[in-house]
């Protein structure tokens, strides 16, 4: 398999002012990616390009946008718009591809480019290649680059997005529903509000306030989980019905309940395949998640009756999976459902192959209005998940995991420790310059006996890879949001 320079999981990213997220390697970037998704068409190819709230966003779209023209590509510029929204409008417009400018839940230094196909889905590993191939023999430079290079306003297009995630929901109305809408200062900071007014929602939006470096700053999806008590004040001051909080490019989004109870993915994919699978409408009867999911998935489905199927981490390979079972044919009033823990959750049909942060909050807000009389609360509460930490360490390096003998052992005696271990999972970020450890126990195991051992392991691996003393560490409490402070010493 050939190592690709450029490319993780999700795209490229980068902090901006360094390669590759600098405007002058951005322009080389369309310049390759603009001759690769384009090859071997008769007439001018079309590509949408769109981005979230970032500063440097503007500049690297004129960047990006530039070299796929001088490609001889014809771009449209959509705007801030949710990733999703890009995604839908490459297939509504029948481009040739998709183009987002965003780094998503990362911070506001970093951005990212990343390509979506003609289905509006990531780009195979063999594109990538191709593009990665071609910018080695990109050796042009351009430095001006103004707001004409942006590409061709397509204002329109903008409703057009807004009316399909409305007609997603035929007859939904939210009236009397009070939402806290938590925008995270990114991409879905008009559309959002929108959409929900447009429904009749009682409407308390927040973080909407964008001006290009507060985007997910103690804002958005991946705050909620990780410091919930401030939004749980906010549901409790407004008496509000429901939370929903999206990341920085609006395509996860995270929900807490009117307790202030947290409502992540794992949560809703249960919920949702639940409910698709009592109406004969789930897929090939099968929900698809990742390894990390949480363990009382795989409980409930046994319950339930509907097949549980796992894949690697990223949702690229979990669309992969719901295309395997569709095999082609999504026309048949049946939905693919898949995603992950962190609110990235798949409803594929005929016209959808991603996820849509707007559009998995409308499912939800849609079933529980069919259940007069039940609170959030009370319908989430037929799942009850596993002790589970998710621990996240910044590393120096990224040395083959398997090569490092003490770090090894560390992880052999985990089930030693822990005799009520239900599943680990060790890997580096395919996005950032991080180690992520998952490890979830029963109830054997309080969270905090099991968090203790995440920090361990953690130290491990930050001196194992010569990461600076004092180096960022994060425990996450999955399964009820917060972070786990690092324990004390007996």
């Amino acid at each position: 398999m050939t190592t690709k320079r450029y490319f993780g999981t999700d795209g490229i990213r980068a902090t901006y002012g360094t390669e590759p997220m600098t405007p002058d390697f951005v322009y080389r970037l369309g310049l390759a990616s603009g001759r690769a998704l384009s090859a071997g068409q008769r007439t001018t190819p079309l590509i949408v390009i769109g981005r979230d709230t970032r500063t440097s966003g503007p500049a690297l779209q004129r960047a990006l946008a530039t070299g796929l023209r001088e490609s001889g590509v014809r771009v449209l510029n959509l705007g801030i718009i949710p990733t999703p929204g890009i995604a839908y409008l490459t297939r509504f417009v029948g481009a040739n591809a998709g183009a987002v400018i965003s780094a998503s839940h990362n911070p506001a230094v970093q951005n990212g480019v990343k390509f979506l196909n003609a289905e509006g889905m990531k780009l195979n590993g063999e594109q990538e290649n191709t593009i990665e191939a071609n910018l080695a023999s990109t050796n042009s430079t351009n430095r001006v680059f103004d707001d004409e290079c942006l590409g061709e306003n397509a204002p329109t297009l903008f409703e057009v997005y807004l009316q399909d995630m409305l007609e997603s929901v035929p007859g939904l109305n939210l009236e009397g529903v009070k939402i806290v809408l938590d925008c995270a200062n990114g991409a879905a900071y008009a559309a959002a509000p929108e959409i929900m007014r447009r429904l009749g929602a009682e409407l308390v939006a927040i973080n909407t306030e964008c001006d290009g470096i507060n985007i997910n700053v103690r804002a958005g999806s991946e705050n909620l989980r990780s410091k919930p008590e401030g939004l749980a004040e906010v549901v409790a001051k407004e008496r509000a019905d429901v939370a929903i909080a999206f990341d920085g490019d609006a395509d996860r989004v995270i929900l807490m309940d009117e307790k202030g109870n947290l409502i992540d993915g794992d949560h809703m994919l249960a919920l949702f395949a639940g409910e698709l699978h009592q109406s004969g409408k789930l897929l090939g009867d099968t929900l698809v998640t990742t390894v990390m999911a949480n363990g009382a998935l795989t409980k409930y489905a046994d319950e339930r009756g509907f097949t549980l199927k796992q894949t690697p981490v990223g949702d690229k390979y979990v669309t992969e999976a719901l295309l395997e079972i569709a095999q082609g044919d999504l026309n048949t009033g049946k939905l693919g459902l898949g995603g992950e823990q962190s609110g990235h959750i798949i409803l594929m049909d005929e016209n959808h192959r991603t996820g849509d942060g707007i559009r998995t909050a409308l499912f939800l807000l849609n079933i529980l209005r069919q259940k007069p009389g039940l609170s959030l609360s009370q319908f989430a509460n037929q799942i009850q998940k596993y002790n589970q930490v998710v621990a996240s360490c910044n590393v120096a390096s990224k040395p083959d995991l398997q090569s490092l003998p003490r770090f090894q052992e560390r992880l052999e005696r985990i089930p030693a420790e822990l005799p009520g271990l239900v599943q680990i999972n060790s890997r580096y970020s395919g996005t950032e310059s991080k180690y992520r450890l998952m490890l979830e126990a029963d109830s054997h195991h309080n969270v905090r006996e099991v968090a203790k051992i995440a920090w361990d392991v953690c130290d491990l691996i930050q001196e194992l890879t010569d990461t600076p003393p004092g180096a960022k560490i994060e425990v996450l409490n999955v399964a009820h949001g917060g972070l786990l402070p690092r324990p004390s010493a007996e």
